[in-house]
């Protein structure tokens, strides 16, 4: 296990290179690949090779020597930390405001994360002259951009950035948001305000301005799988040894429909991991496994999702609360909390550095010369990480977060881009079958995320207007 986590670091910091989708400068890119020992260790690519352009614009047969290969099963690893992260623990309550329909919800979610990470991955290839499947793109950007070529040649892509950065925002003011209300919930004798406790997170969070090295991502990537391992396993012992008073009648009946559509963005954040696919999948030896790998490592997550919700919700009932590990009895939740504090806060990093990488190149490909590149750069990351604390500061309401998150950019990024882009890309070559199986779920994910994202909005509004 313990070598199966070092590799899977170096693939993290290959994922991480690639993807910010190509945005970042020529001096940036070479500037990674002479810091990064740990992409060294598993194959790097020449620097003259990396200065003749960005990862995406590699021809696939390029793009197969340049990046390292790994195996399937460090493929489904990274599909498992995206799929398995901290927001797991805000699944029970989602089951609390769904009812036993979200039992459904989790499952449905899976199967159709599952196809629509398939038929994302089959829009990168076009058949060739022999009839053999040729990969001919390499990010989630150029399957936008070549569905929007005859339109605007650029602007799927720059959709998918801009979605992706939102997402990506979201993710660390959820972060945020959950580590002051797990630090104000591990210490309730310090006499300090909620307010306070957010200060203190963010202050602490501060040296997040400095980090340019992946190296530390990805150390903090590897500490933070620990973590969650630590806490789910803890949870579900406890869960267990409280069997007696399990009871099947907790369920709320009947289910509030605006508490239901703002519980299937949670679940769907819960899933997102359509971004990274493109990437991992292009550095995988056996490619050909990647559509098994998908389907069995996210029939594992719905299994562990389903069983980790259905027993905290057994357990607590309508006590649930949004973050589940602050229903654990005072003495071990301080210790759970503790730890899930750090996970947290390591957590941060990881969304934020891809975020202000990904911005930073959209300035720079803009021609902003105000600033030099060093102080650019920091006062970039400054300004987005305060934009975060403001953001945690005025919406504190974890599970309202998340559902608007995963209701708007997840989705988007999940369900709509890669249905809509199936269709276009592939309808020639699509049975009636595929096709309406495409429709429905552009037509689902329409009407959930629309509907989802209002009743976040108006889920928020009651929230402050009850302080």
């Amino acid at each position: 296990m313990l070598r199966l986590w070092l590799r899977w670091l170096g693939t993290q910091v290959e994922v991480l290179r690639n993807y910010r989708f190509g945005l970042r400068t020529e001096e940036e890119s070479l500037g990674f690949a002479q810091q990064d020992e740990l992409s060294r260790t598993y194959g790097e690519e020449d620097p003259g090779e990396e200065e003749q352009g960005s990862p995406c614009s590699l021809t696939g047969a390029a793009q197969n020597t340049a990046s390292p290969k790994i195996t399937t099963w460090e493929a489904a690893w990274n599909v498992t930390n995206a799929i398995q992260g901290i927001f797991v623990l805000g699944l029970p309550y989602a089951l609390l405001q769904s009812g036993y329909l979200g039992l459904v919800l989790l499952v449905l979610a899976a199967v159709l994360c599952g196809y629509t990470g398939k038929i994302l991955i089959a829009c990168l290839y076009e058949d060739g002259e022999d009839g053999t499947p040729v990969r001919v793109r390499n990010t989630y950007e150029d399957v936008a951009n070549a569905c929007c070529a005859g339109l605007c040649p650029r602007l799927g892509g720059k959709i998918v950035n801009a979605a992706q950065v939102v997402e990506l925002m979201m993710t660390c003011i959820l972060y945020l948001v959950v580590s002051s209300n797990l630090a104000s919930h591990s210490f309730p004798f310090i006499p300090i305000s909620p307010v306070a406790w957010s200060l203190v997170t963010f202050l602490t969070l501060v040296p997040c301005m400095l980090i340019r090295d992946l190296r530390v991502v990805s150390r903090l990537s590897l500490l933070c799988s620990v973590a969650q391992f630590f806490i789910t396993t803890i949870v579900i012992v406890y869960c267990l040894t409280q069997a007696h008073r399990w009871s099947w009648r907790r369920s709320p009946i009947p289910v509030d429909f605006e508490k239901l559509l703002v519980s299937v963005g949670v679940i769907i954040f819960s899933y997102t991991s359509q971004i990274f696919l493109p990437t991992l999948e292009g550095s995988m030896a056996d490619r050909a496994g990647f559509a098994d790998m998908v389907t069995w490592t996210h029939a594992l997550a719905c299994v562990f999702k389903t069983a980790f919700s259905l027993l905290a919700f057994l357990t607590w009932g309508e006590e649930t609360k949004e973050v589940i590990t602050d229903n654990l009895p005072p003495t071990l939740r301080i210790a759970v909390n503790l730890c899930l504090l750090a996970k947290a806060l390591l957590s941060y990093p990881l969304p934020f550095y891809a975020a202000a990488a990904v911005l930073q190149g959209c300035v720079g490909q803009c021609g902003a010369t105000w600033l030099g590149v060093q102080e650019g750069s920091l006062v970039l990351r400054a300004g987005l990480l305060l934009l975060t604390f403001l953001a945690a500061m005025y919406m504190p309401h974890f599970s309202l977060l998340m559902g608007l998150t995963g209701s708007m950019t997840g989705a988007a990024m999940t369900f709509l881009l890669p249905s809509l882009f199936h269709l276009q890309l592939k309808w020639k070559k699509l049975d009636n079958k595929h096709k309406a199986l495409d429709f429905l779920i552009l037509v689902l994910g329409s009407l959930c995320s629309l509907s989802g994202v209002i009743c976040s909005i108006k889920g928020m509004s009651k929230a402050f207007g009850g302080r």
